[in-house]
């Protein structure tokens, strides 16, 4: 087994390949389990919530990036590739940010969601 478990990763969406930095997260959109507490004891068992599945992080921006582009983008298949080999995709996303860019460091954060559940592919 390799003894890489983090750092370099890929941000792809439609295929088309973005400069991923900083820290990034992500969920697969499994429920939400929460214990229901009770007066006589602390477990009644759970509750479970929905919650999307979703990739999110930044990416630096550049003179050929259409940013109105990225921000309307929908029905995409988004693939995070990680640095122990693993990817996850997220099929049918949009994006589902702000929009909001930095100038100091050209940082876009961007998000992605799809109301399927996320795949985690092994290496």
């Amino acid at each position: 087994m390799p003894n890489r478990r983090a750092g370099t990763i890929q941000i792809k969406a439609n295929g088309t390949q973005y400069d991923a930095k900083g820290n990034w997260t992500y969920n697969l959109g499994v429920p939400k389990r929460e214990t229901i507490v009770g007066a006589d004891k602390p477990g009644h068992g759970y509750a479970e919530t929905q919650q999307p599945a979703y990739i999110e992080g930044e990416i630096t921006d550049a003179s050929t990036l259409a940013l109105v582009d990225l921000l309307t983008l929908d029905d995409a298949t988004i693939n995070l590739e990680l640095a122990n080999g693993k990817t996850v995709m997220l099929r049918n996303a949009y994006y589902a940010a702000d929009g909001n860019v930095g100038t100091a460091e050209a940082n876009v954060q961007v998000r992605f969601e799809s109301s399927e559940q996320g795949e985690e592919i092994a290496a």
